[in-house]
């Protein structure tokens, strides 16, 4: 069964919308683990235990039987499962095959790499919670490994229907340090941790996943309180001292649910790099927390992480792991710092014939479209990744959109007044370029309509009108989403306007 694709025509902007929008979305399984558990379900011989193990390999599909043994759970089975072994129990072998059939399936490459992503720093945080805590609350191993496994579940679909969202998000809060409250309303309308937590309970998750989001939402003065505590970690009589005189934060402290935030954020933290205060503040938590030293626990987790990735470590995903092989204060670099990569040969193949198109004289083009549609693919096969295509109307007061690329499809319904924008009207009044960096985004981002620059998040954009038979009828906006521009992209952009405005031209003249 093929991916299905989850393409929102609007981005929700409340609560209930996104819970109504990731709600709906089925989560691929991987095509192989898909075929193994499907054996073991037919397989008589395989016990609940064997079939759960089989199933780890793919926590999306973990997550799909934990949800569907919740929705189907009888009254006199109110509280919801805290094991895959007893939501495979509560639904049975028969509906377990069911729905196995129903999930979608995919293989590695076709599955979205964010959601891939998203998956290993989970598999990561299980890892580190069986490794830290579960041989020392044996008896909780269970709670531990499932809560840890699932505590990021709610942002899985979020990474299928809303991949770019979630990269703005990491470069601008992990990686430029803005305040993630204003960045989290600005691009989805609410908090993420706010989002997630209404998500766990609308599954009706494990209990420590709810435990974990209270604790993170509603008790940051106890966190602050025994951060300060666990930072004198060369002093660990005076720690003991200090959580002694002080009984109900030693209890919230000794919490076993604790162990689920602790792992994710240790697995998350490392993402960056293993040094940054960040990291920092979750490995002396976890110190005070096993009453451990800072450097046995590096080890540990440092060990840790290594196995996960023999198990799990994917091409084209990030596995913290690697970067232990570098040295110590180097920081891994996020995609959206680096210039995107350079069009394939086979692209450029590609664009080059469709800049012929466009150049062929007399014109091959039957109508308006027939010609925007073979432009905007030549702008795609030079390395754009976002492209609209506006074009004005008779009376030339307004741009109306003729095509988009790599855009939700509400950009479709575009309508921009020339008058309301003094760039959009200097573009208008002669062929021009802008091109968007860093250095000049405040001073132009202001003076763009707010509708067509939202379109275009990132600091590198380039807009550019476009003359036909001596007048400016087109406006191409394009970015390599968001990140700085390949040159060679941008030199191809350059010829493929200087193409589609030999095109225009040589279409307005082909009546003559």
């Amino acid at each position: 069964m093929p991916i299905e694709p989850n393409v929102p025509t609007k981005t929700p902007n409340t609560l209930p919308d996104w819970i109504k929008l990731l709600d709906s979305v089925r989560l691929p399984v991987p095509m192989a683990s898909h075929e193994r558990v499907q054996a073991a379900l037919r397989d008589s011989r395989s016990s609940l235990r064997d079939i759960a193990e089989l199933m780890q390999d793919s926590p999306a599909l973990v997550l799909s039987v934990i949800r569907e043994a919740n929705h189907h759970v009888h009254q006199s089975l109110a509280e919801p499962v805290e094991s895959l072994e007893i939501a495979l129990g509560r639904l049975g072998l028969a509906r377990t095959e069911e729905l196995l059939e129903r999930l979608p399936t995919a293989l590695p490459e076709d599955t979205p790499r964010g959601l891939r992503q998203l998956l290993l720093i989970s598999q990561h945080a299980a890892q580190q919670a069986n490794g830290l805590f579960a041989a020392r609350l044996a008896r909780l191993w269970q709670e531990i490994h499932w809560g840890s496994l699932l505590f990021l579940s709610p942002l899985w679909p979020l990474a299928i229907t809303h991949p770019r969202l979630l990269e703005e998000w990491e470069l601008r809060v992990v990686h430029k340090g803005e305040a993630a409250a204003k960045v989290e309303l600005e691009l989805f309308g609410v908090r993420l941790l706010n989002l997630c937590q209404s998500l766990a309970l609308q599954w009706r998750l494990p209990a420590w996943i709810h435990h974990g989001y209270n604790l993170l939402l509603d008790e940051q003065r106890e966190f602050v309180k025994v951060l300060h505590i666990a930072r004198d970690d060369e002093h660990r009589l005076r720690q003991q001292q200090r959580l002694d005189d002080d009984p109900g934060l030693r209890r919230w402290l000794n919490q076993p649910a604790n162990t689920v935030v602790l792992a994710n954020g240790l697995a998350l933290s490392a993402q960056e790099a293993w040094n940054t205060p960040h990291t920092l503040r979750w490995q002396y938590l976890t110190c005070l927390y096993l009453q451990m030293p800072l450097d046995d626990l590096q080890q540990q987790v440092h060990q840790h992480a290594v196995q996960n990735a023999r198990h799990y470590a994917a091409p084209g995903l990030w596995h913290p792991a690697e970067a232990l092989l570098w040295p110590w204060d180097t920081r891994r670099v996020h995609k959206g710092l680096q210039p995107a990569p350079p069009p394939t040969a086979e692209d450029l193949a590609s664009w080059r014939k469709l800049c012929a198109e466009l150049l062929a004289e007399p014109s091959r083009f039957t109508n308006a479209m027939h010609l925007t549609t073979c432009a905007r693919d030549a702008l795609v096969a030079c390395g754009m990744q976002r492209v609209i295509l506006l074009m004005a109307d008779k009376t030339g007061t307004a741009l109306r959109v003729h095509q988009t690329a790599g855009l939700p499809g509400e950009a479709a319904n575009l309508n921009l007044l020339i008058s309301q924008s003094n760039v959009v009207q200097r573009l208008m009044d002669k062929p021009a370029q802008v091109r968007l960096t860093p250095q000049n985004n405040t001073q132009f981002s202001a003076m763009i309509p707010s509708s067509l620059r939202g379109l275009f998040k990132g600091e590198h954009v380039l807009l550019r009108s476009v003359p036909g038979n001596e007048r400016v009828v087109m406006l191409i906006v394009a970015d390599q989403g968001g990140v700085p521009f390949s040159e060679i992209t941008v030199q191809a952009f350059t010829r493929t306007v200087q193409c589609v405005e030999r095109a225009l031209t040589a279409f307005s003249k082909r009546g003559a």
